[in-house]
């Protein structure tokens, strides 16, 4: 998707290190040619003194699965699904997502799992079809100590637009699920309503699966990212025994460390650290483990996620300055944007930039709340 010609005024245009007030920036052929102040060329679009900022760049997003599935046992078409779940991502002013599908399979949970080939079938066919007004990657989800998750990763790793796999293990007990009562929590909003009696069934499996199969399943999965050069992630580090796995199995991005100790030592290890947007604007983790804002001003976050909220991505983006005073405007979208996108080797995107894709939006604040007015991909208007 290539854009003609684009000149876009009297902005405010947030760069990777600065703010220039009075902005312009043209573009020509999907890419940036020129960044100035003041006075535009002709025939620019006037702004009205909004923000521009780059596209924001998405790593971990299931939202499409509540397109798919919008109520339990209620399918939807899968294509379609993508299409509706595509256009929620451009109105919040994401261009760049990598689609999190859940590689694995288990019985009388959750009604996506086992889907994510279907999924991401349908995401190809829209993107064939023109459908598409974001760009789309694919980041694999293994849930580590489930018998089946090696094959169905070999089953879609091959693909040309994998971009991430994240090494996954929610057995009950540790990492994000320490806490017992809360996973119980979170299967009975997902599952359909299962009662105790069930879960305790259901939750004595997953230990079993994870003494059988994990240790064997995690080095199968980390081989096989290693094998096709496919960017992995950690997911929910709580020790320094799971850093310095993480470490060892050379990831790039520890996503939802739950303490500080464990997010400050992935950081200094030079691994980016990804939280969520949601628990920077709810104002701490629904799980109780460790708040956004807190890693921030440990200096220990690199990276936001929309995770199941679209929408929380820009605004997380925007206030973190407010929650942080020491971070700058600059800085705060750079965690939206500009390194996310080079975490996973995207480097043609992700900051306002001569030679940059034009991937742009255009923001407007009222009341602390953003609302997106603009949305170019590649310089073509697409929302």
């Amino acid at each position: 998707m290539t854009g003609s010609s684009l000149v876009l005024s009297n902005a405010r245009v947030v760069l990777a290190d600065r703010v220039v007030e009075a902005g312009w920036v043209a573009a020509a052929n999907g890419v940036i040619l020129e960044i100035g102040e003041g006075r535009a060329p002709d025939h620019a679009e006037d702004l009205g003194g909004d923000l521009l900022l780059p596209g924001l760049v998405e790593l971990h997003t299931d939202h499409l699965e509540a397109h798919y599935v919008p109520r339990p046992k209620v399918y939807w078409d899968p294509v379609a699904a993508v299409v509706s779940y595509d256009g929620q991502l451009a109105t919040c002013g994401i261009t760049t997502v990598l689609d999190s599908l859940r590689v694995w399979r288990e019985e009388s949970v959750e009604a996506v799992d086992g889907q994510a080939e279907i999924l991401a079938d349908a995401i190809a066919v829209a993107r064939e079809a023109d459908l598409l007004r974001v760009e789309h990657f694919l980041h694999l989800r293994c849930e580590i100590p489930m018998p089946s998750v090696v094959a169905e990763t070999t089953q879609l790793i091959g693909r040309a637009d994998v971009r991430l796999v994240s090494l996954m293990d929610h057995t009950p007990g540790q990492r994000q699920f320490r806490d017992e009562g809360k996973l119980r929590d979170y299967y009975r909003g997902k599952s359909g309503g299962l009662t105790d009696a069930e879960l305790d069934v259901l939750f004595a499996k997953r230990i079993e699966y994870q003494a059988a199969y994990a240790e064997t399943n995690h080095r199968a999965i980390v081989a096989l990212a290693q094998a096709h050069g496919t960017p992995m992630a950690s997911h929910d580090d709580t020790t320094l025994e799971h850093v310095d796995e993480a470490i060892r199995d050379g990831v790039s991005i520890a996503e939802f460390p739950t303490t500080v100790e464990a997010a400050k030592a992935l950081h200094a290890a030079g691994v980016r650290v990804l939280m969520g947007a949601p628990n920077l604007v709810r104002g701490g983790s629904h799980a109780g483990n460790v708040a956004t804002q807190e890693l921030a001003r440990a200096g220990a976050l690199d990276v936001l996620s929309s995770d199941y909220v679209p929408a929380s991505l820009l605004m997380a983006g925007l206030c973190l300055p407010r929650a942080v005073p020491e971070l700058g405007l600059p800085e705060a979208i750079r965690t939206v944007t500009k390194t996310p996108a080079e975490a996973v080797g995207l480097m043609d995107r992700g900051e306002i930039a001569v030679g940059k894709r034009a991937d742009l939006i255009r923001v407007r604040v009222a009341r602390d709340v953003p609302a997106v007015r603009g949305v170019w991909r590649g310089g073509l208007r697409v929302a």
